[in-house]
């Protein structure tokens, strides 16, 4: 059965190519919504000027597009609200910590 959980997990295999956190733990991912077969993602990007926007979108829809039971997935950049280092989760920040960054 497809659920947010199984979403959440696949989409924890996708990195910020710049920073060593999944697009997840990084506080990325404002929003699953699930209809069905369709997976609609709403995340936003660290800055508005990522020169790899649409690949880390693209990578997240890929990844979708292969969890069971998913036929369509949408992954729309969204920037309302803005990302902050607030919203990194405990575990991301851990990572951060392991690579140096004071956080």
């Amino acid at each position: 059965m497809l659920t947010k959980e199984r979403v959440i997990e696949a989409l924890k295999e996708v990195f910020d190519p710049e920073i060593p956190i999944n697009i997840v733990d990084l506080g990325l991912i404002y929003g699953i919504e699930i209809e069905g077969n369709k997976v609609h993602v709403k995340m936003t990007l660290t800055a508005r000027g990522c020169p790899l926007a649409g690949a880390i979108a693209m990578q997240a829809k890929d990844r979708l597009l292969k969890l069971e039971g998913v036929e369509d997935a949408e992954v729309e950049i969204v920037w309302d609200p803005p990302w902050t280092v607030d919203r990194i989760s405990e575990e991301g920040k851990r990572v951060l910590r392991s690579y140096g960054y004071n956080i």
